[in-house]
């Protein structure tokens, strides 16, 4: 007589290897010397990599699979109760980028509305009046040959964008204290961070007062701004007034001004610096790509034959759009980031333990040759619907997914659009002699150098 078979026992999680670094600091050194040489090299061990960073259990997950479960599926299980994100707070606070839990939900209905598609459509005239602008600065500067930063022009302009469309508000007078503030941040964050130097910069030293001063400076701005508008308290149909105008449904309470403050320093940081680095990688990718230029300008023709373009034309702008989503699979501007796993699980067949620190990065991912064929090639037409829908939903995040996705997306997407295609109908920026386009990773994804380059006609 056949004995029974026993019941399938479950697979156990395997254990993840990677990266070896040294006894006490880890992988620390070579995050330092080369990050994104580093992360790129974790593919070697496979979905999911395991090192120490310092003295902390880490694992970076680099396959869309490993994604969706950490963003979409057990989302609860990964949080950004982690000490990246307090470096992030030092900057903007609790706002909606880095809050957690019942407050992040309450912020999230809050803001939602002002980034309804009625509304971002409604901002788009001044999107365009205000690149229109830049367009007139760069015909002078094709006349006279003066070189250009590419870097320093998409910045002014997208925050002049967030600024007018999203704060309502003219922060032109402030660009220049506003960029050169953030510049010291994001060089200091991210070498704090890569460094392992978790201490807040409250020290005497010229290093922790200079970090301090830039913060001060963001929150003067970000205080003027807010008393501003409270001399004005109607609602003038944009974030700030929908944040000033709020009421808790059960207190009637209000946000306080600290509230407010650091709402909006995550919206005028964050709705600015990662779009301006997007469009400056794009004018850059351009020129590399002559192809791809064609291409674009062909289209900008017969879409928009000479005029401004529109909201209506957005959707029109097909290939426009696909030269942006390209610059955003090979350079996100966010291209890492951290989470905190709350309890033990498994990712990919690998054990995760809870209470370890867990990395994700776009900028590995979208270079994954599984869904990416020849991924260092700059190839608009990979974004086709039928290319899309036959990949993996998260083999391509560059707004990360899930309940967390970046509630700013659809905003990026059409002012994105609408700046390529004011300025590519009449202009073609080329980088200077001897300049090389290379990324310099700080606190977002940027070209190095600022990205010199002196406008052509079209």
């Amino acid at each position: 007589m056949d004995a029974t078979p026993a019941a399938a026992q479950p697979t156990p999680p395997r254990v993840a290897t990677g990266p070896r670094g040294l006894l006490l600091l880890g992988v620390a050194l070579d995050i330092r010397k080369d990050i994104l040489g580093w992360l790129l090299r974790t593919t070697e061990h496979g979905p999911l990599a395991c090192y120490r960073y310092g003295p902390l259990l880490s694992y970076q997950v680099n396959h869309p699979d490993g994604l969706k479960h950490l963003l979409q599926d057990h989302v609860k299980n990964y949080t950004k109760d982690h000490f990246g994100y307090d470096m992030i707070r030092r900057i903007v606070g609790n706002g909606i980028f880095t809050s957690e839990g019942e407050t992040w939900l309450k912020q999230r209905r809050l803001a939602q509305p002002a980034f309804h598609r009625a509304r971002i459509s409604a901002m788009a005239g001044q999107m365009v009046q205000a690149t229109a602008e830049l367009s007139e600065q760069w015909t002078a500067s094709q006349r006279s040959g003066e070189p250009r930063s590419v870097v320093r022009d998409m910045m002014a302009l997208t925050l002049r964008v967030v600024g007018e469309a999203l704060l309502g508000t003219n922060v032109r007078e402030e660009t220049q204290a506003i960029a050169e503030a953030f510049t010291v941040i994001s060089e200091q964050t991210t070498e704090r961070f890569r460094s392992f130097r978790l201490l807040p910069p409250v020290l005497p030293t010229a290093y922790d007062r200079a970090f301090r001063q830039a913060n001060q400076t963001l929150r003067d701005v970000v205080a003027r701004i807010i008393t501003k508008r409270r001399e004005r308290p109607e609602d003038h149909g944009d974030l700030l007034s929908m944040f000033m105008l709020a009421k808790d449904e059960e207190t009637g309470e209000q946000m306080d001004d600290e509230h407010l403050r650091d709402e909006v320093l995550t919206m005028l940081l964050a709705g600015h610096e990662t779009t301006a680095n997007t469009l400056s990688w794009v004018w850059g990718l351009l020129h590399q790509n002559p192809d791809a230029e064609r291409k674009l300008h062909a289209e900008l023709d017969a879409v928009l034959g000479g005029r401004p373009p529109t909201a209506e034309d957005v959707p029109k702008l097909v290939y426009t759009r696909r030269v942006m989503d390209e610059a955003l699979r090979l350079y996100p501007p966010v291209y890492s980031l951290s989470r905190k796993v709350v309890k033990d699980d498994v990712i990919c067949g690998y054990e995760v333990r809870g209470g370890s620190s867990l990395y994700m990065s776009p900028y590995v991912t979208h270079r994954l040759p599984e869904f990416w064929p020849d991924p260092e090639r700059f190839e608009p037409d990979r974004f086709t619907p039928e290319q899309v829908a036959a990949r993996p939903r998260y083999a391509y995040f560059p707004f990360l997914g899930g309940p967390r996705q970046c509630i700013g997306n659809n905003f990026a997407w059409m002012e994105g659009t609408l700046i390529i295609a004011t300025l590519a109908q009449h202009h073609r920026p080329r980088m200077v002699e001897g300049y090389t386009l290379t990324p310099e990773p700080l606190l977002t994804l940027k070209p190095a150098g600022e990205l010199p380059v002196r406008i052509t006609a079209r």
